[in-house]
């Protein structure tokens, strides 16, 4: 595996993860899980953040500590990625939210975009892509393809659960991104959905299949 492809072993994430694949787990429970296991990963995926000194004054004395200096952006893929990228303001609320609007046509298994709302320039330093599933990473990469033409520098791919061909292909299109997962399963089958998996992420987050 890729020294960019970063797989969770904390076993919060784990033990969240076989609840949230589970099939008697309701829309309102997996709605919560991804946001928990989002924001676990948000965490191990943003180690690198740089800092800035920052002086702050306690009930007892001035105390020096440290604020983020970077600029980081969200880019969900809709609609999917919503639940992951509201979990992660929870922790950072300075964060940028740009939408990308993308959907996998189930005959050719190719993205299609229909949003695009990000401003002219970049305003961030750090992008994170957001998206449950990383199956045959054809949005992930449209994502990234469209990041890198407005200008962003440095990227990240945060998803839940990613089949070998899905990281394979991002990983190929565009090693510079590193990828953050909370398991890599086994395959893809035959209509592209990640084996064993856990269903449709979006249909599953909101009740619709």
């Amino acid at each position: 595996m890729s020294e960019a492809v970063h797989v969770s072993a904390h076993p919060l994430v784990r033990h969240k993860l076989a609840l949230l694949r589970s099939t008697t787990t309701e829309p309102k429970k997996f709605r919560e899980l991804v946001r928990e296991i989002a924001q676990l990963l948000f965490y191990e995926a943003t180690q690198d953040l740089a800092l800035a000194p920052l002086t702050v004054q306690t009930p007892l004395a001035s105390a020096e500590g440290h604020e983020v200096a970077e600029r980081v952006g969200l880019i969900p893929i809709l609609r999917a990625g919503l639940g992951m990228s509201e979990a992660i303001i929870e922790i950072l609320p300075t964060v940028h939210v740009w939408h990308l609007g993308l959907y996998r046509d189930h005959e050719t298994l190719q993205p299609v975009t229909y949003y695009n709302k990000l401003p002219n320039q970049p305003d961030i330093d750090l992008s994170l892509v957001v998206d449950p599933m990383l199956a045959t990473g054809g949005s992930a990469i449209a994502a990234v393809d469209i990041l890198k033409r407005w200008g962003s520098k440095r990227i990240k791919f945060l998803g839940l659960i990613a089949a070998p061909e899905g990281v394979q292909a991002l990983s190929t299109a565009h090693p510079d991104v590193a990828i953050h997962l909370a398991a890599i399963d086994t395959h893809l089958n035959e209509l592209g959905y990640i084996v064993p998996g856990l269903g449709d992420a979006g249909d599953r987050q909101f009740g619709t299949g």
